[in-house]
């Protein structure tokens, strides 16, 4: 069972009333995505718990934060664990459906991780399966948002499961949208990506992919991903 809340270093996730919990993959996408000095508005996608709008809240103080979720449980808890951080003034939870929701400005900066699973087994919680299954977000809508929120100078981060790289860079395609870079993460070093953190936009310069490797051996980090994760794991 999941715990009902996570600590980090500058603010705390309650969690128990959201389908999908903290986990270390978002986490990976929160520190990782490079945020450009030029980055003063930001859209979340699917917020769920706050997680992702918090840690570049964190990062980057001049920015402010859109964060949208669906779910009313879950756009709930993210609003409380927004009021009760130090980033409140910053961060603008909305509860509504991301294809119908009109916002009033283009974003420097879009980040989600969306749903992931286009054909796999369905949950009879309502709600996890709206949170993990592309039915309630198809990649062809999702990219045709970040097309339509993102000024001309603007990008993407988006957290997909290795193997769907095809899949987002068609309908990446279809909306305009390039993939730039590609962040390759490994739970061990002999053992295959499992997810994929792309770098999406109009008008970027491509970059070298990187690679990112969790665990050295079954509960032991690697000084890389520790390296990361330092300003926001408490025991690192």
């Amino acid at each position: 069972m999941s715990n009902a809340y996570f600590d980090f270093k500058q603010f705390r996730i309650v969690q128990d009333a959201c389908a999908m919990k903290v986990s270390t993959d978002a986490c990976i996408q929160g520190a990782w995505t490079p945020v450009a000095e030029q980055v003063r508005s930001v859209l979340d996608i699917g917020a769920g718990t706050g997680l992702l709008a918090m840690m570049i809240a964190q990062r980057w103080p001049e920015c402010i934060c859109d964060a949208i979720e669906i779910n009313p449980q879950a756009a709930a808890q993210a609003t409380e664990n927004v009021n009760s951080s130090q980033f409140a003034s910053r961060i603008n939870v909305h509860c509504a459906d991301a294809e119908q929701w009109i916002p009033d400005r283009k974003y420097d900066m879009v980040i989600c991780n969306p749903p992931f699973f286009e054909k796999s087994l369905k949950s009879d919680d309502t709600a996890r399966m709206q949170a993990r299954h592309t039915d309630s977000l198809s990649y062809e809508a999702l990219a045709s948002l970040i097309a339509q929120a993102l000024n001309k100078e603007g990008y993407a981060s988006i957290l997909l499961p290795a193997g769907q790289e095809q899949s987002w860079s068609e309908a990446c395609a279809r909306s305009g949208l390039s993939v730039s870079q590609r962040l390759l993460i490994r739970p061990f070093a002999d053992r295959d990506p499992n997810r994929v953190i792309f770098m999406t936009g109009t008008d970027l310069t491509n970059s070298a992919d990187e690679e990112l490797i969790i665990y050295e051996k079954p509960g032991i980090y690697t000084e890389t991903f520790k390296e990361l994760m330092r300003p926001f794991y408490l025991h690192l």
